[in-house]
């Protein structure tokens, strides 16, 4: 299975990749995100490792059972052969309806047919009120007309 753009990566190229990450996860479908990644993919989490498609699978699903009405930003941040680095945030509230904004950055591995074998994520989490929440678009994709993290202050 191909997952284009592949690498070597140029800017254009990255950035492809990076949107097409974004609209993938903004789907929270864990059948479609997981098929993004090798068999084999190895990520780490915050602390947790996950290695595998059953893994990651089952990762994406208690993730977005836990971040409810998920919104996701990610913002290339640089790019050299087969590996990209991203910024990103993320606004979500949990079941009692505590808001939270996410953010950090992800370093990705590609293997040659385009999909990722290695993600290493660090997060933080902020709780916010709602009012200050900054990614306001219905579930799906962002469209292409918001404003970029460096746009919204972030």
């Amino acid at each position: 299975m191909s997952r284009p753009p592949l690498p070597p990566f140029t800017r254009e190229t990255a950035l492809q990749k990076v949107r097409a990450a974004e609209d993938a996860w903004n789907t929270r479908d864990p059948d479609r995100v997981t098929l993004a990644y090798t068999e084999d993919s190895s990520w780490r989490n915050r602390a947790e490792y996950v290695n595998g498609h059953d893994a990651i699978h089952a990762f994406l699903t208690r993730k977005w059972a836990r971040e409810m009405d998920y919104r996701l930003i990610k913002g290339l941040w640089t790019f050299a052969e087969n590996r990209i680095a991203v910024r990103f945030a993320y606004e979500w509230h949990d079941d009692s309806g505590q808001w939270f904004r996410s953010f950090g950055n992800e370093n990705w591995e590609f293997a040659a047919d385009g999909r990722m074998r290695r993600r290493i994520a660090q997060i933080n989490d902020l709780a916010i009120e709602e009012a200050e929440r900054k990614f306001h678009w219905d579930a799906g994709p962002r469209p292409t007309d918001h404003p970029e993290l460096e746009d919204l202050g972030l």
